[in-house]
């Protein structure tokens, strides 16, 4: 894959950093939970994906899929373990979809214009 590991670790950090100021803001444990996830907060993490598949380059979305799957250590930090994470994990399995494909038609664009 072109994504090489410390870019990637940097992006999962970030990313982190942007699910728990949402925690923060929203005085709430888990993203999703906040009132204006579907409103503003993902569709904000969408914009994120495309831009990080831009600069990273990644190959089949992977930028996207860390944007989204850096709620989870977020939502452990937050809420420890339970029998809910194995739920979170699934959700946001489904919620990675559409960003990894944001991610990875960004990139596909930006290296056809080549």
């Amino acid at each position: 894959m072109k994504i090489r590991v410390l870019p990637a670790f940097i992006l999962l950090i970030s990313s982190g950093l942007y699910w728990q100021y949402i925690c923060y803001a929203s005085a709430v444990g888990e993203p999703w939970d906040a009132d204006a996830y579907w409103t503003i907060w993902y569709p904000v993490s969408l914009v994120l994906s495309a831009l990080a598949g831009f600069l990273l380059r990644s190959r089949w979305g992977l930028a996207g899929i860390i944007v989204t799957v850096a709620q989870l250590p977020v939502m452990w930090m937050n809420n420890g373990t339970g029998p809910l994470l194995v739920v979170g994990l699934i959700m946001l399995c489904g919620l990675s979809i559409p960003a990894g494909l944001v991610a990875m038609l960004v990139d596909r664009w930006a290296t056809s214009r080549r």
